[in-house]
């Protein structure tokens, strides 16, 4: 079922994250967080594009209405199909930044927080509607980093990074609640990091100082560990034409001696079936 690994873009990113599959362009997009600049592939004719950011990027997602949602380090913005930006909801917080951020089934954004330095309890997870409305969903979390949901919509994953563990939420109409631990990590395998959810309810993690990504089934079994030859994979997600294959972007940053493809855009060809991703409402 999982085919072999590869490189899909040879990049030096510093702290490459959140790839998504854009439908309407039939491209992926992934950023760079540190490097403050947006990627997109196209796997089908090999062609790259960059667009620079002002200021650290977390996560771009596809929008609706055209052009992309960002999470950025003062708040959520918005690029329209020119590029041209403005704020959707400016927040700015000393120290701290956007990190992972998905759409959920209602059309909303939910952007994780960090701070810079790490702090415990330093960052967040709200939701941010299309008007740019936001609800606080999670105070007090450190990294905030995946959040996936499962194909029927019921139950949404996240991951707080330093806890070592994937958690799971009851979900209904753009709620999540009853938050319980579902998976943790083992001691010397690495922090989970960013998560895909695949046509069959499994979930797909990414460990950052772990050098793999695994495939843990709906009752969270462990089912599948592809070793990386990279140290820092920080995110996976399906994409393609058929969303078989498996994109995983990789960070160099705070590596003393790296391998060649870190910061670069690893694919592993027919690694399953993805879910398609809703774009943001606004």
């Amino acid at each position: 079922m999982t085919g072999d690994l590869h490189e899909a873009v040879r990049a030096d990113a510093a702290l490459g994250e959140g790839p998504t599959w854009d439908p309407a362009a039939q491209h992926l997009l992934w950023v760079d967080i540190l490097g403050s600049r947006i990627h997109t592939f196209d796997p089908a004719s090999g062609r790259t594009g960059e667009l620079t950011t002002d200021q650290h990027v977390g996560a771009v997602k596809p929008r609706a209405a055209g052009g992309l949602v960002a999470n950025l380090r003062d708040g959520v913005g918005l690029y329209d199909v020119h590029g041209d930006f403005t704020w959707l909801l400016h927040r700015p917080v000393p120290g701290r930044r956007g990190n992972d951020a998905a759409i959920g089934p209602d059309g909303a954004l939910w952007a994780g927080t960090m701070r810079y330095d790490e702090a415990p309890g330093g960052g967040s997870l709200f939701r941010v509607t299309a008007d740019g409305s936001a609800d606080t969903v999670l105070d007090g979390v450190t990294v905030s980093n995946g959040i996936a949901w499962s194909g029927d919509h019921r139950l949404m994953y996240y991951v707080d990074s330093p806890t070592r563990r994937i958690d799971v939420f009851t979900y209904a109409d753009g709620h999540a609640y009853e938050r319980r631990p579902w998976v943790e990590i083992e001691p010397g395998a690495g922090f989970p990091d960013g998560i895909t959810v695949d046509a069959d309810g499994a979930v797909w993690v990414a460990l950052w100082d772990g050098a793999a990504v695994r495939r843990y089934t709906p009752d969270g079994r462990l089912d599948r560990t592809v070793d990386l030859p990279v140290l820092r994979p920080t995110a996976c997600a399906f994409g393609g034409v058929g969303l078989n294959d498996l994109y995983i972007t990789t960070a160099r940053t705070g590596i003393a001696d790296p391998h060649p493809l870190c910061g670069s855009l690893l694919v592993i060809g027919d690694a399953g079936h993805g879910l398609p991703q809703p774009p943001f409402a606004g």
